[in-house]
């Protein structure tokens, strides 16, 4: 019955212990790479453009609607009928 004990104690530190192992392992944080170029300078003249384009207004063409046919009377017809 020790001799049981003691191979199972044996085995949960060996468990432990690698488990410990890898999670060390794994907090390991890598270093960012840090790329350091050299100055470039760059001479020259900014070109903008020089064209432009006007449009002229648009005439929009609309013109007021005239109610030709009175829609009262049946509005009245239905206010006056039942609902349902």
């Amino acid at each position: 019955m020790k001799r049981w004990a003691s191979i199972a104690w044996l085995a949960c530190l060996f468990v432990l212990g690698s488990a410990s192992m890898s999670y060390a392992q794994q907090n390991k944080k890598r270093q960012p790479r840090v790329i350091q170029l050299e100055e470039i300078v760059i001479e020259g003249r900014v070109q903008k453009p020089n064209a432009f384009y006007i449009l002229n207004r648009s005439n929009l063409g609309y013109e007021v609607l005239e109610l030709r046919t009175s829609f009262l009377r049946e509005v009245v017809k239905s206010v006056q009928k039942e609902p349902f």
